[in-house]
C-alpha cells in the first residue's frame, strides 16, 4: 500500500508540475489549429521555443519582463505570419511540411555557437538569468508548505481503509465530470455550472487530501509559479471557450469541415486561417514561456518530439473540445511517470533498469495512444459527430 501511495503522489506530483501546465496551454493553441480549424501544425514547439527565447533573453539582458512577454509574443506573430502566407492557401499537407521544418531551422538557429550571447547556443540560457523578475512577484512568502495541511493521515493514522475509500470516491467523481463534460452543456443554467463548481472543487480537495504535496512556496519550482501557471490555463480555456461560441468560432468549425462552402458565402477563408494561426501560435508562445519558468531555455527540450506530446494530449482528450486538452496534458504526463515508477517498483533491475523504465513509459503510452486513435479516435471528451479521424 505504501508503494502504491508513492506512486500516486509521484503522479500528483507530476500532473499539478508548471511544466504540464505549459504544455495545456500550448495544446490549447494546438486545439485551435488543429481542432477547431483542422490546420495541420506540426511546429507547435517552434512557437514555444520563440515565445521563451524572447521572453529570457530580454530579462537577460536587462530589459523589464513586460517587454520580454511582447518580445516573445512579437516573434511567435512574426513567425505566425512567416509561415502562414505561403502555405495557407494551400493543402493542409503543405502546412504540416512547412511548420515541422520550420520549427526544426528555429531549433538549430538556437544551438548556433554564433548566438551563444544571445542564446546561450546548445547548452542554452540557465534560469537564473530571467527567473528572478518573475518570482519577484510573488506574494506567497518564503519557506514551504502543504496546500491543505489536513490529509489522509489525520484520519485514523492514515488508514488503508481511508485511503481505499478516498480513491474509490475520487475516481466516481472524475467519471461523474467526465460524463458530464461529453454530454455537453455542463455549464448551461445556474444549477448546471453549479453543480459542476462543486463536484470540481470537492475533487481537487479530495486528490490534495489522499495526494499530499509540499513544495516551497515561491521556489524555483513551488507554489507561486504552480499558481501562476494553472491560473494562466483556466483564463485560457475561458478565452477559447468564448471564442469558440462566437460567429468567428462557428466560421472555424465551417472552414474545417468545408471551407469551399465558407468561401461561397463571402468569407475570406485565408483571413480567417490566418487569425487561428496567430492566436494559436501565441498561446504556444505563452506555453514557451511557463514552461521555462521553473527550468532553463534549452533549444533541444522544445524538438519535435515536445509537438508530438502536443499531439498526443489533445488526441487523448478530445480535439475540438474545451477541457480536451487540460485533461489530455493531465492524463499523459500523470500516466507516463504512473507507469514509469510502477515499472522501477515491481520489475527487477535485471530485467529493466531505471533508464530503461523512463523508454518503457513511453513505449506504453504511445501504444495506448494507438488504441484510442483506433477505437475512440474523438478522444475521451469529444463528439464523434462533430469530429472523427481518418484512421
Amino acid at each position: 500500500m505504501d508503494t502504491i501511495q508513492l506512486i500516486l503522489n509521484g503522479m500528483m506530483r507530476e500532473a499539478l508540475s508548471p511544466q504540464t501546465a505549459a504544455v495545456a496551454i500550448a495544446v490549447i493553441g494546438l486545439n485551435i489549429h488543429f481542432g477547431f480549424t483542422g490546420l495541420l501544425n506540426m511546429g507547435q514547439s517552434g512557437f514555444m521555443l520563440l515565445g521563451a527565447y524572447g521572453f529570457a533573453i530580454s530579462i537577460w539582458h536587462d530589459l523589464p519582463m513586460v517587454v520580454g512577454l511582447l518580445f516573445g509574443f512579437g516573434a511567435a506573430l512574426i513567425f505566425a505570419l512567416i509561415l502562414g502566407a505561403p502555405t495557407l492557401k494551400l493543402r493542409g499537407d503543405y502546412l504540416a511540411i512547412v511548420t515541422i521544418s520550420a520549427a526544426e531551422i528555429i531549433r538549430y538557429v538556437g544551438r548556433s555557437a554564433l548566438l551563444t550571447d544571445f542564446t546561450g547556443s546548445a547548452q542554452g540560457i540557465p534560469g537564473s538569468q530571467y527567473r528572478s523578475s518573475f518570482t519577484g512577484l510573488s506574494f506567497f512568502g518564503s519557506g514551504s508548505f502543504t496546500l491543505i495541511p489536513f490529509n489522509y493521515t489525520d484520519v485514523a493514522d492514515g488508514a488503508a481503509w481511508v485511503r481505499v475509500l478516498g480513491w474509490a470516491i475520487a475516481i466516481a467523481i472524475v467519471v461523474v465530470l467526465v460524463l458530464r463534460l461529453r454530454r455537453g452543456g455542463a455549464f448551461n443554467g445556474i444549477a448546471q455550472a453549479a453543480l459542476m463548481g462543486l463536484l470540481l472543487v470537492a475533487g481537487v480537495f479530495l486528490l490534495f487530501f489522499l495526494f499530499p504535496v509540499p513544495n516551497q512556496r515561491t521556489g524555483v519550482n513551488g507554489w507561486w509559479v504552480r499558481f501562476v501557471a494553472w491560473g494562466l490555463v483556466l483564463l485560457c480555456t475561458f478565452v477559447v471557450y468564448l471564442l469558440v461560441r462566437s460567429p468567428w468560432g462557428r466560421l472555424l468549425r465551417g472552414i474545417r469541415e468545408d471551407e469551399d462552402a465558407i468561401r461561397s458565402l463571402g468569407k475570406n477563408v485565408f483571413s480567417i486561417k490566418m487569425q487561428a494561426l496567430i492566436i494559436g501560435g501565441l498561446f504556444g508562445a505563452l506555453g514557451g514561456i511557463v514552461y521555462v519558468l521553473p527550468a532553463s531555455v534549452q533549444p533541444d527540450s522544445m524538438g519535435r518530439s515536445l509537438t508530438f506530446f502536443c499531439y498526443t494530449a489533445l488526441l487523448i482528450g478530445g480535439a475540438a473540445t474545451i477541457f480536451g486538452p487540460v485533461l489530455g496534458a493531465v492524463i499523459f504526463f500523470a500516466a507516463r511517470i504512473g507507469i514509469k515508477y510502477t515499472a522501477a517498483a515491481y520489475v527487477p533491475d535485471s530485467i529493466m533498469n531505471n533508464q530503461q523504465t523512463e523508454q518503457f513509459s513511453y513505449i506504453v503510452v504511445g501504444v495506448a495512444l494507438m488504441l484510442i486513435v483506433i477505437f475512440r479516435p474523438q478522444g475521451i471528451l469529444g463528439n464523434k459527430r462533430e469530429l472523427r479521424f481518418n484512421v
